[in-house]
């Protein structure tokens, strides 16, 4: 039997551009073409997509929990997995399972959930997120303030290892317990280095990205504010195009109007992208579940803590496209590379993001309501609605 699979009859976005009347062809879990309905080879297996839309999976680049799941509670290949798989039910087929700030202990564990399930070529699974503890106790958000402290040089030998094992990695870091040799040290090795939960000034801001960070973690929250003489970690993640910036599309984190303005205002060749920051509630009917021995309350699309302080969202990366598009109004092309090539490029991935020759075969196809009809890693259904 081929191994040549071609999906026609549906309008296709390779990541840059539509398709009309093509067909996406699929060669041993790779993307070998877009070709017009008449080359398609008589050898290939042909799937009908007719009415459909195809676009390339979705990356997430941060992610605590699905599934009923959190990765800070107990840590394991098998918990990745599920936390994999709920996203994929929502057109995810990239992600970065994300460790709330914890102990050292728990991030040792971590870092070993994640080569066991490199290793089990869990699918969907492309590396970790260390979202702390080295942050600031002034915007500590949700993140428990007594784990919360200087990175030393265990801890910074820790993450280095981990530069050559995972596709991609990211650290979430303050500069006000993190130095300037110490994100060097990792961005030579190959993590991502991001600012986030941080009071530190626009200058402060600029030196960082100097000295290696790249990256800006879920912009407006847990950061200094863009002010008229004081921009702030705001004013440096929109003006600094050596800066990728996250940012949460569920209409709670920021504000629609924000979101709008700080899209036109990115400098470049830095882009916004989208995240999740989701939580164990995703693909779950859960209620409340405990992080870090506080209990959080999902309600009204929201999750948060018995004070009101927000602990993660409630939202997938399919509804936070669907947001961009229906409330902010952007292009359906423009929505999609929010959650496809501009993550992808923010972490280095050379193979995902987009639907063009020799690129990884993920992608999802989609009913014109934008509701999703599957979901594909590799050239192979992880997922059917």
């Amino acid at each position: 039997m081929s191994t040549v699979q071609a999906l026609i009859g549906a309008r296709i976005f390779d990541g840059h551009g539509w398709h009309d009347d093509k067909a996406l062809m699929i060669d041993a879990g790779k993307v070998s073409a877009i070709v017009p309905l008449a080359d398609v080879p008589a050898s290939a297996a042909r799937i009908d997509a007719g009415g459909q839309i195809i676009a390339p999976g979705f990356i997430d680049c941060q992610v605590n929990g699905g599934g009923g799941v959190l990765l800070n509670d107990k840590p394991s290949a098998d918990h990745i997995a599920q936390i994999c798989a709920a996203h994929a039910r929502f057109g995810t087929t990239a992600l970065l399972p994300t460790l709330i700030t914890d102990t050292r202990d728990v991030t040792r564990a971590a870092i070993a959930a994640g080569h066991a399930a490199k290793a089990a070529q869990v699918p969907g699974f492309i590396g970790l997120h260390l979202e702390g503890p080295h942050l600031s106790v002034a915007r500590k958000g949700a993140h428990e303030p007594s784990y919360i402290r200087p990175m030393e040089d265990e801890d910074l030998a820790m993450i280095v290892d981990c530069g050559e094992t995972f596709p991609a990695m990211i650290t979430t870091i303050a500069p006000e317990n993190v130095s300037e040799a110490q994100v060097s040290a990792l961005s030579n090795a190959g993590i991502t280095v991001s600012l986030g939960h941080t009071d530190c000034t626009f200058e402060t801001a600029k030196t960082y990205v100097t000295a290696g960070a790249s990256m800006v973690t879920h912009l407006f929250n847990a950061m200094s504010q863009l002010g008229h003489r004081q921009p702030g970690l705001v004013g440096a993640a929109l003006s600094f195009g050596e800066l990728s910036v996250g940012l949460i599309a569920d209409g709670f984190h920021v504000d629609p109007a924000a979101m709008s303005i700080a899209l036109r205002a990115k400098q470049g060749p830095g882009k916004m992208f989208l995240v999740t920051d989701a939580m164990s509630t995703i693909g779950s009917d859960q209620q409340s579940f405990f992080l870090n021995g506080r209990e959080i309350f999902r309600e009204g699309g929201c999750l948060r803590l018995a004070d009101g302080t927000f602990a993660g969202s409630d939202i997938d990366m399919l509804s936070s496209i669907r947001f961009v598009h229906d409330v902010l109004g952007l292009d359906l092309g423009d929505a999609v590379q929010l959650a496809t090539v501009n993550p992808a490029a923010a972490i280095g991935l050379q193979t995902k993001g987009a639907l063009t020759a020799g690129m990884d075969a993920d992608f999802v196809v989609l009913t014109p309501a934008l509701d999703l009809v599957s979901t594909w890693i590799a050239g192979d259904t992880v997922f059917q609605a």
